[in-house]
């Protein structure tokens, strides 16, 4: 059996990468109150506001209990406010307070400056072509 090296790892280079962006994210935007791993669900919600946690969790690709853990810190820091959801009192609804609201023009702005600081001795085109190959890996393994 052969050794797999990191380098020819794609999940090991992939993931790497991931944690790179997410600390120089991370530095970025620590001055708003915002943690990385609300940022998925900050950008969903930019997208599509009053999502329950069920919504969220395929919009994001985060299992239940990680996005309630996550939910509840937003509601504590400001970011949403939740409520009962009128067809289903079971669930609640999760809506960005206006505080967040603000932070969408800056927070969107610093995520852009942290890729293209990554991607910037990288021609457009392969940039591109790297996009479409990752969303066809994605789509691959969602199928799967």
């Amino acid at each position: 059996m052969t050794m797999l090296h990191r380098q020819a790892s794609l999940g090991y280079q992939v993931n790497h990468l991931a944690r790179l962006l997410e600390n120089r994210l991370r530095d970025q935007i620590a001055h708003t109150g915002v943690k990385p791993g609300q940022f998925a669900q900050m950008l969903a919600l930019y997208e599509e506001d009053n999502l329950t946690q069920h919504e969220l969790c395929e919009r994001v690709g985060i299992d239940q209990s990680t996005m309630a853990h996550t939910l509840r810190r937003m509601e504590r820091d400001g970011l949403i406010s939740r409520t009962v959801d009128p067809d289903d009192r079971r669930r609640s609804r999760n809506k960005l307070t206006d505080h967040a609201r603000e932070l969408e023009p800056e927070l969107t702005e610093l995520a852009r400056q942290v890729n293209t600081r990554a991607t910037t001795d990288i021609p457009a085109e392969e940039i591109e072509a790297f996009m479409a190959t990752l969303a066809r890996i994605i789509a691959d393994l969602e199928r799967h």
